[in-house]
């Protein structure tokens, strides 16, 4: 491992200043995926500075009925607020599947979105990887990819993101604030990640040295009625080879509203726009649920040896689906 500097920070202002646009430092929260990459050599910061400390571990309630989750917020203490399991169950049911409970203690919040690829190629630096190397090329294209993108993949990157958080919070239109030497911002979580394009190693809107400092969750009463599944190589600590987070309003048969995001299947989580069209309005039956699926999955770009994903996400909708309109109907 390359020797680095470490400097602790007190205050959101100081650790952005301390940061100080470096590109060569990083933000230290629970580091369950940053140090994990500094050991291997994906990632060689000069500098660490550690927010851990920050007052940023708190959830609250918004004027308007939301929910506010500071960037320094365990996992484990997301998936067991109870407003979090009560107003956002999907949440919660993602947070629990990801990783193991000691993991969960440690990460947090804001160092949940912004872990890297679980990509095979990006992790070993003995190989040629965009994300890692600009121009030296995806060997996973030609190569190990079973568990790669089906969705919004280029030719330079086909690369999934590994979070389960950030499909649950996408799916109730999340939006992700930071702290930058000239102030605050907020972005939607929508816009956070940047598409692959030609430029894979390019990941995220936010600006140099931007400190994310908390997310927050817009009022949804659909999201009360929610659910998030996952489907893995083994029930234990595994990342997704598919998933989705689905909350559905059937009143009379009918849609009312839905939220629908899937996750395993594109560099980033992947807000499925074009199923909720197809699912506004309509019956709530199998064949509405199928329909809304293969709207969706029409843009899917399989590999050779991750075609049974288009199959694998196709019959999780319908079923998730399903399930949430039976409990509606009780």
């Amino acid at each position: 491992m390359k020797e680095f500097g470490y400097q602790r920070a007190s205050d959101v202002a100081g650790a952005v200043a301390l940061l100080g646009g470096d590109p060569e430092a990083r933000f230290l929260g629970g580091g369950t995926n940053l140090v994990d990459l500094m050991k291997t050599g994906v990632e060689r910061p000069a500098r660490l500075v550690d927010i851990r400390e920050l007052p940023l571990d708190r959830i609250e309630s918004t004027a308007d009925g939301g929910l506010r989750i500071g960037a320094t917020v365990t996992n484990s203490d997301l998936a067991a607020h109870p407003e979090v399991r009560r107003r956002y169950p999907a949440l919660t049911q993602a947070v629990l599947s990801g990783a193991s409970g000691q993991l969960r203690n440690m990460a947090t919040v804001g160092g949940n979105l912004l872990q890297r690829t679980r990509c095979g190629y990006f992790a070993d630096v003995t190989q040629p990887c965009n994300k890692r190397v600009p121009g030296s090329g995806c060997p996973a294209i030609e190569g190990e990819h079973h568990n790669h993108a089906i969705l919004g993949a280029s030719e330079h990157c086909v690369a999934v993101h590994p979070s389960d958080m950030g499909v649950a919070l996408t799916a109730f239109d999340a939006a992700v604030s930071y702290r930058t030497v000239d102030g605050p911002g907020e972005l939607p979580l929508a816009d956070l990640y940047l598409p692959v394009g030609d430029t894979p190693h390019r990941e995220t809107a936010l600006p140099t040295g931007a400190l994310i400092t908390g997310v927050t969750l817009p009022p949804a009463p659909v999201a009360a009625r929610s659910r998030y599944r996952k489907v893995r190589e083994r029930a234990s600590y595994a990342f997704a080879i598919g998933s989705i987070a689905a909350a559905l309003d059937v009143r009379d048969g009918v849609v009312r509203d839905v939220r629908l995001a899937f996750g395993a299947v594109a560099s980033r989580p992947w807000r499925a726009r074009a199923a909720e069209r197809v699912l506004a309005g309509a019956p709530a039956d199998a064949g509405t649920f199928a329909a809304a699926a293969d709207a969706e999955l029409a843009a899917a770009h399989p590999l050779p040896h991750n075609r049974y994903k288009v199959t694998l996400m196709r019959n999780l909708v319908v079923a998730v689906l399903t399930e949430l309109a039976e409990e509606a109907s009780r």
